[in-house]
């Protein structure tokens, strides 16, 4: 019985230590390395790796970020790299790879690796909502923009019934405006230029909320300018495309504690196109080079557009000549009362403007002071900006209220001449 059991013990001993020759004949299937992502889109990524197996079959598996391996999406590869499709934007991806030298032996699966998926690009056309465009990220109402547009401010800008503004510039992704001289940048096709209208509720504390009233768009197609209103909903969760204009009433309360009320005008598709026409065409009004060309929070934010190769064929702003800002000091009276007509007025009282034939005023801080006219029409100029009458009052559209802080520094600077 002692020696059968030797024997039953000699034979397992066999069978171990040629079971143990096996696996040593079999190399070790190694897990992939130096997993990489390249071509990152809005909805699309390529992914490879390295192999130390010499294989040509590999798994691939991803969910969104902090997925349970097991739980995401396989897919199968016979080369070690793979496009991935059909993904959603703005959003963070992990990624496991594994390889199978054989159906019985495969690696481990490799360390885990991420990667982000662009914004959806934005459409240059006027689809029925707003939130169709992706112009905006995020929540809508809070006017963030998508990451291919840049925000900018002007140095003196528009007046309208003291509501607050909120302006960027979406240009097609790889592109750059151009510089051309000190007025409108070269803009190429299917940027869209936006300009959202709201007023705090309460200027004394901004954590009370805003309503937003209307985004306006310009849209560059096929080399000519397009303007389309946008009114947004009571909940502000998006804003419909609106070619007729409305008035919706509105309250606030301003920096002093005061209530106001107004009915604010969104203008209509006709009205627009009277102030943002030159010669019958249809062309932006605000971002001149000279009037983005200012100081803003310690930068000049025009260096800073040069620098960002948002703009280029241009390598400093002190090459562009800048519009005075109408609030500082630092400039004359007349400096700062010209730059106010420039931006309030010169888009209609400018030669091919929509009142070049009705006054013979040139109000383009360009213009020299005869050449204006100011002086001839001094009178006219402080009855139609010191009262609002619809139909005489200027500016002809836009307001429903007088700029009192405007009309102040026009008046001091009238009085001079």
């Amino acid at each position: 019985m002692k020696k059968f059991n030797f024997f039953i013990c000699l034979f397992a001993l066999v069978l171990i230590s040629c079971g143990d020759d096996d696996d040593a004949m079999v190399p070790q299937c190694v897990n992939p390395i130096n997993l990489e992502e390249s071509n990152i889109t809005f909805d699309s990524v390529a992914l490879s790796w390295d192999d130390l197996n010499n294989t040509n079959s590999f798994t691939v598996e991803y969910g969104l970020s902090g997925f349970e391996q097991g739980s995401g999406t396989t897919i199968n590869s016979t080369e070690n790299s793979l496009l991935l499709t059909g993904l959603t934007a703005n959003t963070t991806y992990d990624y496991y790879v594994q390889t199978s030298c054989d159906v019985s032996n495969v690696s481990l699966w490799s360390e885990v690796k991420s990667f982000t998926t662009l914004a959806s690009p934005v459409i240059p056309q006027f689809l029925t909502n707003l939130s169709d465009l992706n112009l905006f990220s995020g929540n809508l109402a809070d006017l963030t923009p998508t990451p291919y547009a840049f925000e900018y401010e002007l140095s003196t800008p528009l007046f309208s019934d003291y509501a607050h503004k909120h302006r960027f510039i979406a240009l097609p992704i790889g592109t750059t405006l151009g510089y051309e001289d000190d007025g409108l940048p070269i803009f190429p096709d299917n940027t869209v230029i936006a300009k959202t209208f709201f007023y705090n509720n309460d200027e004394r504390n901004l954590s009370l909320g805003r309503k937003i009233i209307e985004t306006r768009l310009l849209i560059k197609i096929e080399g000519s300018w397009e303007t389309a209103d946008y009114k947004w909903n009571d909940a502000q969760t998006d804003a419909v495309l609106d070619f007729d204009g409305s008035v919706v009433p509105i309250t606030w309360i301003d920096a002093e504690g005061d209530i106001n009320n107004l009915n604010y005008e969104i203008p209509s598709n006709t009205d627009c196109f009277t102030c943002h026409q030159t010669f019958n065409e249809i062309t932006p009004i605000g971002p001149r080079l000279r009037t983005l060309n200012f100081v803003k929070n310690g930068v000049n934010q025009l260096q800073q557009f040069i620098d960002e190769n948002y703009i280029t064929g241009i390598s400093s702003s002190d090459n562009v000549s800048a519009l005075p800002v109408w609030t500082d000091d630092s400039y004359t009276l007349e400096q700062r009362a010209r730059a106010y007509f420039d931006i309030q007025c010169a888009h209609c009282h400018i030669k091919g403007g929509f009142c070049e034939t009705q006054s013979p005023l040139r109000l383009d801080f360009e213009s020299s002071f005869d050449d204006s006219k100011i002086f001839d029409q001094r009178f006219s100029i402080q009855s139609r900006i010191s009262n609002f009458i619809p139909g005489f009052s200027m500016p002809f559209i836009g307001t429903t209220t007088i700029h009192d802080e405007g009309v102040e520094l026009l008046q001091a600077y009238l009085d001079t001449l």
